[in-house]
């Protein structure tokens, strides 16, 4: 499937956005996925910012390979979720960002 796509783990749950080819709200630059920050204006699901809490990034390599680049606060546990919302069937190559990029609330 190769869904692309980025996610949050809000209060212990995954909430999953694989990328829709038709969206008009949220997509990068690169219009083959979602900007974490613009996507979280538009859905807005608490009054927190973006940044708050742990997020990721489901993206493929040149080889087609699935990589999940995330928050190094994520759990393993939400690994099979998270392969499960984008599609996953093989086993992604998992990247701990622990650059800006990626920070949240547990590293402030």
């Amino acid at each position: 499937m190769n869904k692309r796509g980025v996610f949050w783990i809000v209060d212990g749950e995954l909430i999953a956005f694989p990328f829709d080819e038709k969206a008009t709200h949220g997509v990068a630059k690169s219009g083959n996925t979602y900007n974490h920050k613009l996507l979280w204006e538009h859905i807005k699901p608490c009054n927190k910012p973006y940044d708050y809490y742990p997020r990721g990034r489901v993206d493929y390599n040149a080889k087609g390979k699935a990589v999940i680049y995330m928050s190094p606060h994520i759990e393993q546990k939400h690994i099979q979720k998270i392969k499960a919302a984008f599609g996953i069937t093989s086993e992604p190559v998992i990247r701990c960002d622990h650059s800006e990029h990626y920070k949240c609330y547990l590293d402030r």
